[in-house]
């Protein structure tokens, strides 16, 4: 007995393998003791890795004839065991070069071969790091068509495993349809259960994204490759059906005009429910699959809802002790569930599941911490819960803020995606963020190479400014500086300058004082809008720049003329001044930001009023407002009809500025003339007045919630 212990230690199994002197039956015996002690125990797999021992396998199998079955057989088989379900086996594998020795076994003339080397190498394709074909050269398609066409059903399995892992483009998509391998796959639905099962993801994988493969999917014969998926929802097997949903929401996320109907659409959702309960992979992969059923469709969102999903998601969560991969996948269902309807928020927070998120917070996966995160970021995207201050609490925010530091890019950007919404908090409770560093780490975050961490740490001081006190707006800008402020307004990526431009707009939001923010640092941040104004090609800069002008154009006269410096930064530059061109934009947006800072700057109550009306009408900034009255865009007519309104003031008094009936019609000078009167002499007032005006002169949109 000693003896033959010995002989079984990994060490005298090795020196068996790799002696030039053993013979066939006596390396046949240590293949099979490897494998058999490598079998579903990764400590041994990494155990024999490291001792050497997949070399030693590929070595055997390259050295032994193709008439030794039996031996070719179990070193097939070993290295299928070392790659199963282990990504360092499959790279120890790959790096012994063991794939072209498989490969080799597969035209070989004993069926058993040929199935250990099929065998061996689907298990290889279960990894990403497997070799990748590229089917538009001939020789792989030829390839890919004989497995396909063999009668050995590991083989056929095989091939549907290489298209599942390798086909990532349109065009090869196209290729594989024109060749005939997607009628291929669809005829393997019909044989065994391991072939159906990797021909449903086959066929996903091909029609993925392509609404030419799908027409050509759903069309022939009536429909009967559709049909037939459609009827494996309902096999005995659970994987089977979970794959064959899977398909099924592939052709409905490409071409919205299939599975129309509403028993189908219900039934996918009830089958993806029933299929969280199996305690095993397709439990794990189901939550996946409703995620990618629902997400950004709101009329399947309520299917869900009233399929009592958010019910059974939440059960899960509170049974504790769930594997990452599951808890990952019930956290983001649970947030595309939550990610548009306000029912489905309520019911999550009556629930009372949230300590389960806020624990997920601090989990040792990072896939499962982002997912809180994203889960979070939907929960909180209900206004009524952040009126209320229900998310802003040392609870929720500390471990957000600590996630801001993580080693993942993903959780830090997930973390933002939370935060932004949280700090909207339209109650006087935004302290506890400062208080616990969260300030600090965005602006921190703010100067990161990576555009999109800046984008959304940005987002994220945006929507904490929003409705800041002064309190609070001073402890945020003596952190982000104005140097700081100016360079993210220029930033290379138009998405954080419209971030940044935001961030401003809400900044010099509120009393008078607010517009001082931008004065600092001999005006930096305000030239650094009005270079951005006259450079954007993009809209949203343009919308978010004028905002700010408008926003600054409601301050005194200083402010005010510091804006139409911005607007004609030139004298005497016959350029056409850039607010023309966006009171021509195609975006009504951008016209109605333009329209509300001429509203602002023509506003009767301001001593230099009417000096800078007349500037406008002879820039001809007026005469296009004239022609805006009846803008298809009923904010940009309202606007227009209030500038037009005020300018009516100006003519009253200077009647030598007014002009001939027939050039233009305003509904107010034919029907309200003594109205405007009236309304002239109750805006001359005092500074006081124009202050308290100011708040009625500002524009809304300050906050985007995530």
């Amino acid at each position: 007995m000693p003896t033959s212990a010995s002989t079984h230690r990994p060490e005298d199994l090795l020196t068996r393998l790799r002696s030039a002197n053993a013979d066939a039956d006596a390396k046949l015996k240590a293949l099979r003791e490897v494998k058999n002690q490598i079998i579903g125990n990764r400590t041994k797999k990494l155990s024999y890795i490291k001792l050497g021992a997949v070399p030693a396998v590929v070595s055997v199998i390259a050295a032994t004839a193709d008439d030794c079955s039996s031996v070719l057989v179990q070193s097939a088989a070993a290295i299928g065991s070392f790659a199963c379900g282990f990504e360092a086996g499959v790279q120890a594998v790959l790096r012994a070069g063991a794939f072209p020795h498989l490969l080799r076994l597969l035209s070989n003339s004993n069926g058993k071969v040929v199935d250990a080397g099929a065998r061996s190498l689907r298990m290889i394709y279960q990894s990403k790091l497997a070799p990748k074909y590229d089917f538009l050269q001939e020789k792989n398609m030829e390839f890919l068509l004989s497995l396909l066409n063999s009668e050995n059903e590991n083989v056929t399995g095989l091939g549907a495993s290489i298209i599942t892992h390798s086909c990532e483009t349109s065009a090869e998509q196209n290729a594989l349809c024109d060749a005939g391998v997607l009628k291929k796959l669809i005829g393997l639905l019909q044989g065994s259960l391991s072939q159906r099962d990797a021909s449903l993801e086959s066929i996903a994988t091909v029609i993925k994204s392509n609404p030419e493969v799908v027409s050509k999917f759903v069309g022939p014969e009536n429909g009967r490759a559709l049909s037939a998926v459609t009827e494996l929802t309902k096999d005995r097997y659970p994987r089977t059906r979970l794959l064959a949903c899977m398909c099924l929401i592939v052709v409905r996320n490409t071409s919205p005009g299939c599975l129309q109907d509403l028993a189908i659409r219900t039934k996918l959702i009830l089958i993806l429910l029933e299929l969280l309960d199996d305690p095993g992979q397709v439990g794990d992969e189901a939550s996946f699959a409703l995620s990618s059923l629902i997400a950004e469709k709101e009329d399947l969102q309520k299917l869900a809802f009233e399929g009592n999903a958010i019910d059974k998601l939440c059960n899960h969560l509170q049974k504790g002790s769930l594997q990452a991969k599951r808890f990952q996948g019930i956290l983001l269902a649970l947030a595309d569930l939550c990610s548009k309807l306000e029912n489905c928020r309520s019911r999550f927070l009556a629930l009372q599941v949230m300590n389960s998120v806020i624990d997920a917070l601090t989990h040792d996966s990072g896939e499962v911490r982002a997912a809180a995160c994203i889960c979070l970021r939907s929960v909180s995207r209900s206004v009524k819960n952040l009126s209320a201050g229900n998310f802003m609490n040392e609870t929720v925010v500390i471990p957000l803020v600590q996630l801001l530091s993580d080693t993942s890019t993903s959780v830090q950007v997930a973390a933002l995606g939370a935060i932004s919404n949280i700090v909207v908090d339209f109650t006087t409770r935004k302290s506890i963020f400062m208080q616990c560093g969260g300030v600090k780490q965005l602006v921190q975050l703010s100067k990161s190479m990576d555009p999109t961490i800046r984008l959304n740490s940005v987002w994220g001081l945006r929507n904490l400014m929003f409705l800041a006190d002064n309190r609070c707006k001073e402890g945020i800008f003596l952190e982000l500086t104005a140097s700081l402020l100016a360079s993210l307004i220029c930033d290379p990526e138009p998405s954080v300058q419209v971030q940044a431009l935001g961030l401003v707009c809400n900044l010099v939001d509120g009393c008078i004082n607010s517009v001082e923010y931008v004065f600092v640092e001999d005006s930096i941040i305000l030239q650094a809008v009005g270079k951005q104004l006259q450079s954007t090609l993009k809209a949203e800069v343009g919308i978010q720049g004028m905002y700010v002008l408008s926003n600054v154009a409601t301050g005194n006269e200083f402010h005010k003329e510091a804006v139409m410096h911005q607007l004609f930064p030139q004298a005497g530059n016959s350029t056409q001044p850039i607010i023309i061109k966006f009171l021509q934009s195609n975006d009504s947006r951008l016209r109605t930001a333009a329209v509300w800072t001429v509203l602002n700057l023509t506003f009767p109550g301001s001593l230099g009023a009417y000096g800078r009306f007349v500037k406008l009408c002879s820039a001809g900034i007026l005469s296009q407002i004239k022609n805006m009255a009846n803008d298809p865009c009923l904010d940009v007519k309202l606007r227009v009809r209030t500038v037009l309104g005020q300018s009516l003031t100006f003519d009253i008094i200077h009647p030598f500025l007014r002009r001939p009936a027939t050039t233009w019609y305003n509904p107010l000078i034919s029907v309200f003339p003594f109205r405007a009167v009236v309304w002239l002499a109750r805006q001359m007032g005092t500074d006081d007045q124009v202050q308290k005006s100011r708040t009625m002169m500002q524009p809304t949109f300050l906050f985007l919630v995530f």
